[in-house]
């Protein structure tokens, strides 16, 4: 496929080159002390006092030469496993919303563990999604349990690679025994691991912070699944110039990787963001705005650069209803970077800047999703498919509509949504008018009223609730 691009190759070297000098002259704010002490050992210049680390160019050089090209999302069940970027695009849920949109009411609440068991079942069942990133915080977790009420819920209910972080190194460890116990085994879960974790250790500009660089060290020494997305905000934690961001937001990267394959070199990454431009009116956060896209197709191209995965949060809203903002926000900017070359796109479910998941845009991106899938297909270019001798036999006048290629052919060539209408205006309206977040809402309704086939068994569940006392229920209940 050939990708869409905003700088030739010798401002991709450039900007890669300037990111080297950023490192090397004015360096990051370390706050983890294994960090510090990790960058020290591989020749970098560490400032105990300050915390400043600055990395020489051949420190980081070096790093780079254990990139490898693929991250592999693992799965309870190894046949929704996925590989980056064979697999891609692989969608994602957008992640740790604190609120959800009621699906009774409409109205905005706090989210709680059973809406996350919900959420799980009802992304298990879409087909645009690949990987359920867990979309919402759990407010009803009991002390001690917050990340625990979260991943409970998530893996009982999504037999799709399950994703998300911890807030601290206490939460990880009881995330990882819950693996075990799923797995089986310590053994059996080291040898496929299928909870995939994800941090922002970069805190931008140019600064690292304490608990997710200990996660990340803790996971790469182990060699589990987990990667970073660094977070550029143009105006407010970046230069208000695209360019800039993009350079930036990359020297936070290769910092974040030299660390990462300085502890294991050739663990797999992602080389992802969510680079944006703050609207400088008011201050907002816009991660819905094309700028979002196009630092996204920027980030890509250095991604390509060095040859390694690439993606992050990008179809994201700032519309608080499953509207036309909502819908053109989306569709462009993951369009933009799937043209681009990206392949994981965070994008799924979540309205207002990541603080509400929506079961009815959870609905639309999958279908949005279906859609970039069949983008990346492409034409599928063959002398088969130029249809030579169909059009023959056809000729001048004919139909195709009765030909049995037509009827072989016609499920795997068009996307066909199940919510977006394509009927006339007049059986349009005779069915009742319906917008589309009344039809996403249905068929949510219809696909969560159905028995759940990902649930965990009995025995299985009074394991982990044994070895978990005061545990959530976590299961998926739905009664719209």
């Amino acid at each position: 496929m050939q990708y869409n691009r905003f700088f030739t190759d010798d401002q991709v070297k450039r900007i890669h080159e300037a990111s080297l000098e950023l490192l090397e002259n004015v360096g990051v704010l370390v706050h983890n002390d294994k960090a510090r002490a990790i960058y020290g050992k591989i020749g970098c210049s560490v400032d105990v006092q300050s915390g400043m680390v600055k990395f020489p160019s051949q420190v980081v050089e070096k790093a780079r030469q254990s990139f490898v090209p693929t991250y592999t999302f693992t799965a309870q069940n190894p046949k929704f496993d996925k590989v980056l970027p064979n697999d891609g695009p692989i969608v994602v849920t957008g992640s740790s919303a604190p609120n959800i949109i009621d699906p009774k009411t409409g109205e905005e609440r706090r989210a709680t563990s059973d809406d996350i068991a919900n959420i799980a079942y009802l992304i298990n069942e879409l087909p645009g999604f690949d990987v359920f990133s867990i979309s919402t915080l759990a407010e009803d977790a009991p002390p001690g349990q917050f990340s625990i009420s979260r991943f409970y819920p998530a893996l009982k209910n999504c037999k799709k690679p399950v994703r998300s972080n911890t807030p601290n190194m206490k939460d990880l460890e009881q995330v990882l025994e819950l693996g075990e116990l799923i797995a089986g085994s310590k053994e059996a879960y080291m040898a496929r691991p299928f909870i995939n974790h994800h941090y922002c250790p970069m805190v931008a500009p140019l600064t690292m912070d304490v608990e997710s660089t200990e996660a990340v060290i803790y996971l790469v020494e182990r060699g589990l699944p987990v990667y970073g997305t660094i977070v550029p905000n143009a105006g407010l934690t970046s230069p208000m110039s695209l360019a800039a961001t993009v350079t930036l937001g990359n020297a936070e990267f290769l910092a974040l990787a030299t660390l990462i394959q300085s502890i294991r070199p050739g663990a797999p990454m992602i080389y992802a963001v969510l680079s944006t431009v703050a609207d400088m009116r008011t201050g907002n956060y816009a991660p819905g705005a094309i700028e979002t896209g196009m630092l996204q197709m920027g980030h890509t191209e250095m991604a390509n650069y060095y040859n390694i995965p690439s993606g992050g949060y990008i179809g994201l809203t700032n519309s608080h209803l499953n509207d036309a903002q909502s819908g053109y926000e989306t569709g462009m900017n993951t369009t933009g970077a799937l043209l681009a070359g990206a392949s994981l796109f965070n994008m799924g479910g979540l309205l207002g800047s990541l603080m509400a998941f929506d079961f009815g845009k959870a609905v639309t991106d999958s279908e949005i999703a279906m859609n970039l899938k069949r983008m990346k297909r492409g034409m599928e270019f063959s002398e088969e498919n130029l249809c030579l001798d169909l059009i023959a036999k056809v000729g001048p006048g004919g139909s195709y509509m009765s030909e049995k290629h037509t009827v072989k052919k016609m499920r795997t060539t068009a996307v066909l949504p199940n919510v977006a209408t394509r009927e006339m205006r007049g059986r349009w309206e005779s069915e009742g008018r319906t917008d589309y977040q009344t039809r996403a809402m249905r068929e949510a309704d219809r696909i969560l009223s159905q028995e759940n086939p990902a649930k965990f068994s009995a025995e299985l569940d009074a394991k982990i609730r044994g070895h978990f006392p005061n545990l959530v229920a976590g299961d998926a209940k739905w009664d719209l």
